[in-house]
């Protein structure tokens, strides 16, 4: 599981088939230590109804395919859950 901002939408009226009546949300991982952008912004279907601006837990590969309800679906991310707080013990970090 990964962790980005959601940053926006996407709408495509012609997609596969099996995309019907998925909604699509465009990603911006971050790293979840400092906040800092991580990787390049993807597409993910989104199962859980979040929104832009909010902070979400998605998955990639066959975990996105199982989170979409089919494993056959042509999907390569999804969202699983929405992030309302997070806590992380600096003391275990590595020091640079």
């Amino acid at each position: 599981m990964k962790v980005a901002k959601v940053i926006g939408n996407i709408w495509a009226t012609r997609k596969e088939q099996r995309l019907a009546g998925f909604k699509l949300l465009i990603l911006q991982p971050i790293n979840i230590i400092d906040g800092s952008l991580d990787e390049v912004p993807i597409v993910a279907t989104d199962t859980i109804g979040a929104g832009v601006g909010e902070t979400v837990i998605y998955v990639g590969g066959s975990s996105a395919r199982t989170a979409s309800g089919d494993k056959s679906n042509p999907v390569d991310a999804s969202v699983v859950g929405i992030v309302d707080d997070q806590d992380i013990d600096a003391s275990v970090l590595k020091k640079a």
